[in-house]
């Protein structure tokens, strides 16, 4: 997608319909369609935001950021995920959490991002996490400068998420699963599921409608 194709569709973007658990839920697992709101509410998530950032590369096609977290000892290790992270107490609000995790995992200076609109939450089970993604956009080709929380930045090409031929399932094993078909995204040679995934595919009907 040419960028100028993108920012031409902003206002679009900021009064569409979210497509929401319709959307999220065509790349969940199995085991995320089993809990209602009602169940969510009642285990008292902890809260947390992240930033798709969208913007422009060296051919003024339209790309968006991802990235792979460092290995740690923890649920979310070597996943792939959007900027991101819990609030803490000294921000104001769920979009300045997004914000200030972006500065912090990869250098993207507040000031620089024009924040589009707030989408829709994604419940994490095994973490407990209760995330708000934020659409957010920069004007030209950022440089990034990733702290030691990100393994690597995955730079994607908006016209490989809209594409259907990246739609993919693969069998998985984590902490909290075995042997289960997982449906996702594969994004850069990048198996994106879960939670991230869900995301995606609210910002691919977002952006399909």
């Amino acid at each position: 997608m040419v960028f100028s194709d993108f920012i031409n569709q902003i206002e679009e973007l900021q009064n569409k319909p979210l497509g929401g658990l319709t959307s999220q839920f065509k790349l969940a697992p199995k085991l995320r369609t089993q809990f209602s709101q009602e169940l969510i509410d009642s285990k008292n998530p902890r809260k947390a935001a992240v930033l798709a950032l969208f913007y422009p590369d060296d051919n003024n096609q339209t790309r968006f950021l991802l990235t792979e977290r460092a290995s740690y000892n923890g649920t979310h290790s070597a996943q792939v995920s959007f900027p991101g992270g819990k609030i803490e107490k000294n921000d104001k609000n769920l979009q300045e959490t997004a914000l200030r995790e972006t500065f912090e995992e990869v250098g993207i200076a507040s000031n620089t991002i024009r924040v589009i609109r707030q989408l829709s939450d994604s419940y994490i089970p095994p973490s407990n996490f209760l995330v708000t993604p934020f659409l957010g956009l920069l004007s030209e080709k950022p440089k990034f400068t990733p702290n030691n929380e990100v393994a690597n930045l995955i730079e994607v090409l908006t016209s490989d998420l809209l594409n259907d031929d990246n739609l993919t399932s693969k069998e998985m094993e984590t902490s909290y699963m075995k042997n289960i078909d997982v449906p996702c995204f594969k994004l850069n040679d990048y198996i994106v599921w879960g939670a991230t995934a869900m995301m995606l595919s609210e910002i691919k009907d977002l952006l399909k409608q």
